[in-house]
């Protein structure tokens, strides 16, 4: 055994919180303790759950991520740094087994964070009975994929607990990103005993978790829309974290946010449309960009979006230059492609993947109108009527009203019915397959092409779609495993399969790639928010009047 570093895919976009004013995140200095440590903070939506293997939405991903800790988190570069991992692991001559020894560390509830904790954690995600939808996240370790197809079984998983302070993770293939990989949510472990005793209850209140991270999380019973985040005086390091309280309430509508900030009320909240142009010159307004996609997924079990045609015809008939420009106005741009700019190279020209692949399917309204005669034709029908279901946030509004508005202008015969519901609804909906078009963001946890296009395996519980290509699954595969030693090769593939899921199936429909546009009161100083991944961490933060 030798000692090594993780390898470690750096994103193309380096965080830099900055306004349009030239303003910067301020740097730590003294003072953090000479004032009260409390913040309010809104957050864009409803938590649906404090359980790792059942988030599917980003809100509760950055919540977990306040309450708990994995192997790794990220420091102020966004590069992963040792937090449960008490140093960096021991790997084998093949690269395929790492040993971690585990820094003492407690639960809220006093236990001690031992091996076994991730080792049940991380069973629990790949378990087919417990549906986590992050199930194929798993893929890395031994027999992961097998475990999840039920040919194997849990027993059969390549992830171990030596002894209480030594977890031992066998990989199915070499991983360059493992260290960015376990950053992410669904990697985050769970305290054995009370999530066992918990049962299905496990997460679904502030009395049904306890965490390891820096800080406490009371006041949320499943639906209530505020919470309070309290320092955790048991975290590892505990010394560095430096709020007291954060008081979280859920603000869903941006004037809202925006009104209660100028008001006082709020210390961060977030930008978005018209909001975004009206506050893009505040010193008080910080804007970066994000490797989020904003997408249509069309539910592909249906007879209607079924249909290649009426699917490529959709596509091509929204004007996304004008969506990003006129409806969001906070930096986000028009996305021709699943995999966004600016986050991952080729290994061998440094080409970005984006501009290697270029524009698959963009706005055309001559295509489209073809693609849309086409599955008229197939489908022997002249009227059609959709539905579009969103999230009720503000943003998820817009979006939807600005693509019905666009589908019924410019596809005659088609009539868009939207559907506003709260995350939840909407998750749940999704997951039934009881959807024709739905709206929502993906956000990766590492920086790898894989991690978006994994999201439309046939096997992968984020694919609600029900798209299902033999040829792209297993051209997955091969950029998982088969290749996973040949970067060029791989990459390649890894281009290859975008076309087919765009191009040529229009499995998904993509619109646009975020930006984070937020307000942010001058006496916070060292928030930390992330490109990529989880919105934001708190964990650094402190207040300086």
């Amino acid at each position: 055994m030798k000692k090594f570093s993780l390898l470690m895919v750096v994103s193309a976009l380096v965080l830099s919180a900055c306004s349009t004013g030239g303003k910067n995140e301020e740097d730590s200095s003294g003072g953090a303790n000479e004032v009260k440590q409390e913040i309010n903070v809104a957050s864009g939506g409803e938590l649906s759950t404090l359980d790792s293997a059942h988030y599917t939405d980003v809100y509760s991903s950055d919540m977990i991520g306040q309450v708990s800790e994995g192997l790794y988190r990220l420091n102020k570069e966004q590069d992963p740094e040792l937090a449960m991992a008490a140093e960096e692991p021991t790997v084998s001559d093949d690269g395929l087994v790492y040993t971690f020894k585990l820094r003492e560390a407690k639960w809220s509830n006093g236990d001690p964070v031992i091996a076994d904790d991730f080792v049940y954690a991380f069973k629990n995600v790949v378990d087919p009975a417990y549906g986590s939808s992050s199930s194929n996240q798993m893929d890395i370790f031994k027999n992961g994929r097998k475990i999840r197809d039920g040919e194997m079984t849990l027993d059969d998983f390549g992830v171990k607990a030596i002894d209480d302070q030594t977890l031992e993770l066998t990989l199915e293939y070499p991983v360059p990103y493992l260290s960015q990989a376990l950053v992410g949510t669904p990697f985050m472990p769970k305290n054995a005993a009370f999530a066992d005793e918990k049962g299905t209850a496990y997460g679904t209140s502030t009395d049904d978790f306890v965490g390891n991270g820096p800080f406490l999380i009371s006041g949320w019973d499943g639906t209530t829309e505020s919470w309070k985040l309290t320092k955790n005086p048991d975290y590892w390091d505990q010394k560095s974290v430096k709020l007291d309280t954060i008081n979280v309430q859920v603000v869903k509508e941006i004037a809202t946010g925006t009104n209660l900030f100028d008001g006082g009320d709020l210390d961060y909240t977030v930008l978005a449309d018209t909001y975004a142009l009206q506050y893009k010159d505040s010193p008080q307004a910080y804007f970066i960009p994000k490797a989020m996609v904003g997408y249509l997924s069309p539910n592909h079990k249906r007879e209607v979006t079924g249909n290649v045609h009426t699917r490529k015809a959709i596509l091509q008939a929204i004007d996304k230059e004008a969506f990003a420009a006129d409806i969001l106005g906070d930096g986000s741009t028009a996305l021709n492609g699943f995999v966004p700019k600016d986050f991952a190279k080729d290994p061998d020209s440094g080409e970005d993947f984006r501009e290697e692949n270029g524009d698959l399917l963009p706005y055309d309204l001559e295509a489209a109108k073809k693609e849309w005669a086409l599955a008229k034709q197939e489908l022997g029908k002249d009227q059609i009527e959709l539905e579009l279901m969103s999230a009720d946030s503000a943003i998820a509004k817009k979006t939807i009203e600005f693509v019905q508005g666009q589908l019924q202008e410019n596809l005659d015969g088609l009539k868009i019915v939207l559907k506003s519901i709260p995350l939840q609804n909407r998750l749940d909906l999704q997951t039934e397959g009881n959807f024709d078009l739905v709206f929502g963001t993906w956000t990766p946890d590492y920086a790898d092409p894989i991690n978006f296009l994994e999201f439309y395996d046939s096997k992968s519980g984020l694919n609600t779609a029900g798209y299902d290509n033999a040829d792209y699954d297993k051209g997955l595969n091969d950029a998982r495993i088969t290749l996973a030693n040949e970067p060029e090769k791989r990459w390649e593939t890894l281009l290859d399969l975008e076309k087919i899921l765009v191009q040529d199936d229009a499995a998904v429909l993509p619109l646009y790639q975020g930006a984070i546009g937020y307000l942010k009161a001058d006496r916070v100083k060292d928030l930390q928010v992330f490109s990529f991944g989880r919105t934001v961490s708190y964990r650094t933060a402190y207040v300086e009047e």
